[in-house]
């Protein structure tokens, strides 16, 4: 019995600590989404299944009630508006993360699919080397570190690009958090054909639209919610049109390893790579708005310059202060005293009683 006890015992302590990466059927295939009166929703690169939700740009929210997989449709019903950012919710995200989080301000990303590329630029939608998602990460964290924000991003490969995809790339993404970071960023394209979707056009730039993915089977799927809302709202208040949605998709797409954890589709393979890092600066400032309250960005030597003329104009301030007190008080002594005699005498007396006649003396050094 003893002997059965510790075998149990052993095979308990082999087993892994966390969740393993749920593997998502990944065909290539594009399902379209209808609501229950036949009306186009949206199209998902890839299965779409029962109880899976969809947050439209309008925050309309949809539930999947009906799947035909050899038509590849969905039938979503319409159950309401998605309810705004929950403030409690949104806080015991971010005091969850921030209680892991070191002092400086960082974010990690890397790409679970890292072959994805952008025909009309690259010329493939699939490149084993010099993918055109590089291309996107790399602008994304250079527009990211002009607000003073530390970015660690991780291109290991984890082809092939598969159901197993998101198992791989689940080392990469622990590896990651071992840094502490404020959010843990997988970078993606979709794959939809239609590029009409993702064009649009964002303070009279043309631009791509972004999707945000959560998983809803982990733990922390309420709280990946509201980190997706809470991007969704302060980019729809600062750059209207550039939250396509927020697809909530069966698996966990490795979201369970931190409440600020957010899969980002920059376009899709049909559009012009342009467009997709033209989008780049607005996430960035949208991303430092929501993890640090800043809405503008500025340099150490910015910062730095600012507050030297802070501490010049402060000086200043101070100094033309003394000045006034210091005449103020010559011009009450002197009516007080009556005569410049008295007041030198006055003068003398308190500066040695205010200095306890420190000064005039020769000091010795040490």
């Amino acid at each position: 019995m003893k002997r059965i006890l510790c075998l149990i015992l052993g095979l308990l302590v082999l087993l892994p600590l966390s969740c393993p990466a749920e593997s998502i059927e990944d065909d290539g295939s594009v399902y379209r989404m209808i609501d229950l009166n036949g009306e186009y929703i949206t199209s998902r690169a890839g299965r779409i299944y029962v109880n899976d939700e969809y947050i439209s740009s309008d925050n309309r929210l949809y539930v999947v009630v009906q799947v035909d997989d050899a038509q590849h449709t969905a039938v979503a019903a319409h159950v309401g508006d998605e309810p705004p950012v929950n403030l409690t919710k949104a806080q015991e995200v971010f005091a969850a993360a921030a209680a892991d989080a070191g002092p400086r301000r960082l974010i990690c990303m890397y790409s679970t699919h890292s072959d994805e590329s952008y025909v009309p630029t690259d010329g493939e939608a699939s490149l084993l080397e010099d993918a055109g998602i590089h291309d996107v990460t790399a602008a994304f964290k250079k527009e990211l570190e002009k607000y003073g924000i530390e970015v660690i991003l991780d291109t290991t490969s984890h082809l092939p690009h598969d159901a197993k995809a998101y198992s791989r790339s689940r080392r990469t993404a622990e590896e990651l958090m071992k840094e502490s970071p404020d959010a843990l960023l997988d970078i993606h394209r979709d794959g939809i054909p239609d590029k009409s979707e993702y064009e649009t056009e964002v303070d009279g730039e043309e631009t791509s639209k972004i999707r945000l993915l959560v998983g809803r089977s982990n733990p922390n799927a309420d709280a990946n919610r509201e980190f997706a809302k809470q991007i969704k709202e302060v980019a729809d208040e600062k750059y209207d049109g550039l939250i396509k949605d927020i697809f909530i998709g069966k698996g966990n797409y490795n979201q369970e390893l931190y409440p600020q954890a957010i899969l980002l589709e920059f376009g899709t393979h049909t559009l012009d790579k342009d467009l997709v890092l033209n989008s780049t600066p607005l996430m960035a400032d949208v991303m430092n708005t929501v993890l640090y309250g800043d809405s503008a960005s500025a340099s150490p030597s910015d910062e730095t310059s600012s507050n030297d003329e802070k501490n010049k104009a402060g000086g200043s301030g101070i100094l033309w202060l003394v000045i006034v007190a210091a005449v103020g008080g010559l011009v009450y002594a002197l009516i007080s005293t009556g005569t410049l005699g008295n007041l030198g005498s006055k003068l003398k007396s308190g500066f040695n009683e205010v200095t306890g006649g420190a000064l005039g003396k020769n000091k010795k050094r040490k």
